[in-house]
């Protein structure tokens, strides 16, 4: 089945409490200004990118990307927020399906959690995108959203699964260093799709099932479905 098209960084909504009684118009110019600056931190990163360049991406003037969204921080700020919540509420949901399935079949929760992560990144691209940049220290003063953003979501993934096989019977399940497990994840996950070779979608998930099976000590796609048969 072919993939679907990555979505484009407009489609993340936008914050609860994003400026209430804004009016329809100023809410659009603040969308727009909000994707554009998506795009440009995503292809050339906060450091490479002008608030004149988000303006004319956006077709606004200067004053008017400021009076809507403040200064470049302002701005950075708010993309790494979105892309953080649409990140969590799509972990919330996975590591829940996660913890239904794992008591009874701990390949099949590891390998759908794993799904959703790549799909999701595969689906919004400019998220590990951004995150890509920061690792190679651009926007390097914001140095709190690893820790207020990342390190929650890795924390929260690690614990999960440590439980969920710590729970299963004994040599049910052989984890090494779970949480490295899960930067491993990330790290692939993340330059996979940012490469030339995203077309070997069916080719990667393949692999990354068996890497993450291996390292938690759960067997192979292959094996578990032939136990499973």
């Amino acid at each position: 089945m072919p993939e679907s098209p990555p979505a484009s960084p407009a489609a993340a909504p936008a914050p609860p409490d994003a400026r209430r009684g804004a009016s329809p118009a100023a809410d659009a110019s603040r969308e727009r200004i909000i994707a554009a600056a998506t795009a440009l931190f995503a292809d050339h990163g906060y450091d490479g990118t002008s608030t004149r360049r988000i303006a004319a991406e956006a077709g606004l003037n200067m004053a008017t990307v400021a009076y809507h969204v403040g200064g470049k921080p302002d701005l950075y700020r708010e993309v790494m927020l979105r892309a953080h919540l649409a990140e969590q509420r799509v972990l919330a949901d996975a590591l829940g399906t996660f913890r239904t399935l794992a008591p009874t079949d701990p390949a099949a929760a590891v390998t759908g959690l794993l799904d959703r992560y790549l799909d999701f990144c595969l689906d919004q691209p400019h998220i590990p995108a951004l995150w890509m940049r920061r690792w190679l220290a651009d926007a390097a003063e914001f140095e709190d959203l690893e820790g207020s953003y990342a390190r929650p979501l890795i924390e929260s993934v690690r614990d999960t699964v440590a439980g969920a096989l710590a729970a299963l019977p004994d040599g049910a399940a052989a984890p090494a260093d779970i949480e490295m497990t899960v930067w491993t994840v990330l790290w692939t996950t993340h330059g996979f799709c940012r490469s030339v070779v995203r077309a070997e979608v069916p080719r990667f998930r393949a692999h990354l099932r068996g890497l993450v099976l291996r390292d938690l000590g759960l067997g192979t796609p292959a094996a578990n479905a032939r136990e499973r048969g």
